[in-house]
């Protein structure tokens, strides 16, 4: 395993921890984390739920944040770690902040606009393209988000059973 390879899996595992966080207050497992010169100058998790705000996506905060640190919009040269495939929203700021290469753990077949279902990143007609590594600790991550859901699935189902019970 190369150098880069290391580095992925290191700033991966840190980007699961934040998804483990917005899990544990009932949002979406997604984490991110924003690195430039090997370091982390942003960190975002799913906040939508408990801020009540669509747009407030882990990759969202993640750049928030590290454009803060470098005192720069335009984020030249660095690399964007999210635990899932970003949607369209995502997709676009990293376009528009300059993101130079990004690294995602689980595909997203439904909403995934970094190859998934379209390809927003690397389109063509647009004035930036970001390099894409997919499948980073794709098990782990795909297991976080998949736990996740089922828990929710069961937890929903064990609700409609007691109102079931409490209405016969």
């Amino acid at each position: 395993m190369d150098s880069q390879q290391q580095a992925d899996i290191t700033f991966m595992r840190r980007a699961m921890e934040l998804a483990a966080e917005a899990e544990a207050v009932g949002e979406v497992p997604v984490g991110a984390v924003l690195v430039y010169q090997g370091k982390i100058i942003g960190e975002g998790r799913n906040r939508v739920i408990t801020k009540l705000d669509p747009s407030l996506h882990a990759e969202m905060e993640a750049i928030r944040e590290g454009a803060a640190a470098i005192g720069n919009y335009r984020l030249l040269d660095t690399t964007l770690y999210v635990t899932l495939e970003p949607c369209p929203m995502c997709a676009g700021l990293l376009v528009h902040s300059r993101i130079a290469r990004l690294v995602y753990g689980a595909a997203d077949a439904k909403t995934g606009a970094a190859g998934s279902l379209l390809n927003l990143v690397q389109h063509a007609g647009l004035n930036h393209q970001v390099e894409i590594t997919g499948g980073v600790l794709q098990t782990e991550c795909s297991a976080q988000l998949s736990g996740f859901f089922a828990a929710q699935r069961a937890r929903k189902k064990a609700l409609k059973q007691r109102l079931r019970g409490e209405s016969s």
